[in-house]
């Protein structure tokens, strides 16, 4: 068993819409429940130090609800939080998204997350190959939205 008390996962969509449009979709919080498959509802009002309510359910799991603190909110360019899983650092995850432009109608978008604690190796073993799968699929729906809101605005 791989013994290591921090391990980071990254996952990059390419979308055709500009930074504006998947910036936006990203931030619809309230639109979460809709098409994210992971995060079922996130409220709160990002600033950088405040915190949010974030209730995950990853597929076939129970809900948790996290209160994370907001390291970075640099719209349109930048949500990233830190939040404990366990108490205690036991495990705990840094998870980050970030845009960047490519063209004008075209983005980069990217999430990773880093987790720390004693129960890294725990966890890795037992949920983050479902992880890494689940921000693919959140990539892909994000992208499908965005790109689905640019082509409406444009026709």
């Amino acid at each position: 068993m791989d013994l290591r008390t921090t391990r980071t996962i990254r996952s990059a969509i390419e979308i055709r819409a500009p930074i504006e449009v998947a910036w936006r979709v990203l931030t619809d919080f309230a639109a979460y429940p809709e098409w994210n498959p992971i995060v079922r509802q996130l409220s709160g009002r990002p600033r950088e130090g405040g915190r949010l309510m974030i209730r995950s359910q990853p597929l076939g799991r129970i809900p948790v609800t996290l209160r994370p603190r907001v390291l970075a909110w640099q719209p349109p360019h930048e949500l990233r939080w830190r939040s404990a899983f366990v108490w205690g650092g036991l495990l705990s995850g840094e998870h980050g998204f970030r845009l960047e432009p490519l063209a004008d109608d075209r983005v980069r978008f990217a999430q990773d997350e880093t987790f720390s604690g004693l129960l890294v190796p725990l966890y890795s073993r037992l949920r983050l190959p479902a992880t890494r799968r689940a921000f693919e699929r959140m990539n892909e729906l994000l992208r499908e939205r965005a790109e689905a809101a640019f082509a409406s605005a444009e026709g």
